[in-house]
């Protein structure tokens, strides 16, 4: 009897969100905001592209109000590389969000793939953005890539989580999803969750549920740290490192200024993701998901008692 409980309960799980699922697609939901011919969109495909070139682009400007930094520029212009980046056109607070990501093959050493919400940036000596990341870091070929996970509370991260791919993520796409609720944060991959990050404000941990985010996915070089801690370069003979994205797929609380706080926390038939069975996994889930990081897992925060010199984060 508990286990047709269970298997119930999984199902009518999997019914409401099939039900609640928009159709989104690269084409209508998002746009390029970096990277120029490197940054194509077709219907439902999108095409990252990093590589090489000679000459000063539009991007550099681009990049210049991104980063605020004039110097960063400069220098990223006399290494003469670029790669390139999409944002959604929805702003939300709670819901899913979905892309199948194909990445970049063979060696893809230190180049990063990227698929994140995040709220706005005000200002980078002032920071207070929240944000869920996959990241996905390129290796040797032969060598498997990490995926890397964190999560961002008023412009504090910290709390990285990262994997061994237990597929070849190269070789086909995979379904890569963000679940967020005023209850949890979920990281999953082809429907299994590899990480929760649960809401624990009543212990005095900040949990993400009053900034507005948005979805975005980028590819870029970053041979300083992204390989075996930056001892391995980018091979620049491979390129161009093309990662290859399908079916964009969101239901979200679209933001419509600061009542969406409440609205969107609202227990309602339109706020799906409110409903029981999204605030806790079901048994089944518990269960791949503690595989997936007894065999998997390759770097967790919370053990890092190193890094943290003894005064670990809250949580853990």
């Amino acid at each position: 009897m508990a286990t047709a409980k269970v298997l119930f309960s999984i199902l009518a799980s999997l019914l409401v969100l099939e039900q609640a699922l928009a159709l989104a697609t690269f084409d209508t939901d998002t746009v390029c905001i970096w990277g120029e011919d490197n940054c194509q969109i077709h219907g439902d495909n999108l095409t990252l592209i990093l590589n090489q070139w000679s000459g000063i682009t539009k991007w550099h400007f681009h990049m210049h109000i991104f980063l605020s930094n004039l110097c960063t520029v400069i220098f990223l212009a006399m290494h003469f590389f670029s790669g390139a980046a999409v944002k959604g056109t929805k702003e939300f607070l709670f819901g899913y969000v979905s892309k199948r990501i194909k990445l970049v093959p063979d060696n893809s050493a230190a180049v990063v793939t990227t698929y994140y919400a995040s709220s706005p940036w005000v200002s980078t000596e002032n920071d207070t953005h929240d944000e869920i990341d996959f990241e996905f870091l390129g290796n040797v070929t032969g060598e498997p890539y990490t995926i890397h996970t964190n999560i961002f509370v008023n412009g504090i991260g910290n709390k990285e989580e990262q994997f061994k791919p237990w597929f070849d993520p190269t070789s086909d796409y995979h379904n890569y999803t963000i679940f967020w609720s005023p209850y949890v944060v979920v990281w999953s991959i082809d429907d299994i969750v590899l990480r929760v990050f649960k809401n624990n404000e009543d212990k005095g941990i900040p949990f993400p549920k009053t900034r507005p985010m948005t979805v975005y996915s980028s590819i870029w070089n970053a041979d300083d740290w992204a390989c075996q801690g930056g001892q391995v370069k980018t091979n620049w003979t491979h390129q161009p490192f093309i990662a290859r994205y399908l079916n964009y797929e969101d239901s979200v609380c679209l933001w419509t200024g600061t009542n969406s706080i409440q609205d969107c926390s609202a227990v309602t038939p339109e706020n799906w993701y409110m409903a029981p069975q999204f605030r806790q996994l079901a048994p089944s889930q518990i269960d791949n998901m503690n595989d997936v990081r007894s065999y998997y897992m390759i770097y967790d925060y919370f053990s890092d008692t190193k890094r943290f010199n003894g005064a670990m984060p809250q949580e853990c």
